[in-house]
């Protein structure tokens, strides 16, 4: 039996969200520099894109670009730059064909002048396509984003149009970035490594996480299936015991 045919249709989950890493070190094993890394990788981000839409999945993140990344050799931060931009372009015919819509979070406008350029074009096109959001995390930080929410908060209580009584989480989840979707229920790390790494950290408060023990590009639809079919089997408690759950 293929492992698709083994997931539960009506337990997809809405929200995935995955830090897509190991391409330096997948390069390095291959004897390549660490680019030949990332451009190896988006293979692996199409046919990630292509089972979650065709599963019905909702909403995907992907961890591109964080904000520790710019601390990263100069040269690869701008190569890195220069293939988000040429991938966006190059891809955006597949996603509107797809009714797949882009969309981005993070620090946006620390990112180069021609990727934001990019990026922008490519959100416009495809802002009416409603098959499943892919959106992208880039110059993202959870605590960047946690810190912004509280300034923002901060600002509307200092002016009045706020009172300190009514903040609560709903209103603190409004403020964020990822305020328009559902938290992920379930997050996958590729490469082995069993961290968050400044990732959705408020998001991910009930969170199934899976790690893979893979680097990210040599991730395929097989991969994704099988990591759904792992968080299918997980009982969600949330608190609650089994009985309760269960009832």
């Amino acid at each position: 039996m293929d492992l698709k045919s083994q997931i539960d249709s009506e337990k997809i989950p809405k929200h995935i969200a995955i830090i897509m890493d190991g391409n330096g070190r997948w390069a390095k094993e291959h004897g390549k520099a660490r680019i030949f890394g990332h451009k190896n990788a988006i293979q692996a981000v199409r046919e990630t894109v292509e089972a979650a839409a065709e599963l019905g999945v909702g909403n995907l993140t992907l961890y591109a670009f964080s904000t520790e990344n710019w601390n990263r050799p100069k040269l690869e931060v701008q190569a890195l730059m220069e293939l988000l931009v040429n991938t966006i372009n190059k891809e955006l015919g597949t996603l509107t064909k797809n009714n797949i819509r882009l969309l981005a979070i993070g620090n946006l406008d620390s990112l180069p002048s021609s990727c934001k350029k990019g990026l922008k074009k490519a959100i416009e096109a495809t802002k009416n396509n409603e098959r499943m959001n892919l959106i992208l995390a880039l110059s993202y930080s959870a605590r960047w984003e946690i810190i912004k929410a509280v300034k923002d908060i901060a600002d509307k209580v200092e002016s009045g149009h706020l009172h300190k009584e009514e903040i609560d989480e709903e209103l603190f989840t409004q403020h964020l970035a990822t305020a328009n979707f559902p938290d992920p229920e379930l997050m996958i790390r590729t490469s082995g490594e069993y961290r968050i790494s400044n990732f959705l950290l408020w998001q991910l408060a009930y969170t199934e996480l899976s790690f893979i023990n893979k680097y990210w590009p040599d991730f395929r639809k097989e991969d994704l299936y099988q990591a759904i079919i792992d968080y299918q089997k997980r009982e969600r408690r949330f608190g609650k015991i089994s009985e309760q759950v269960q009832a």
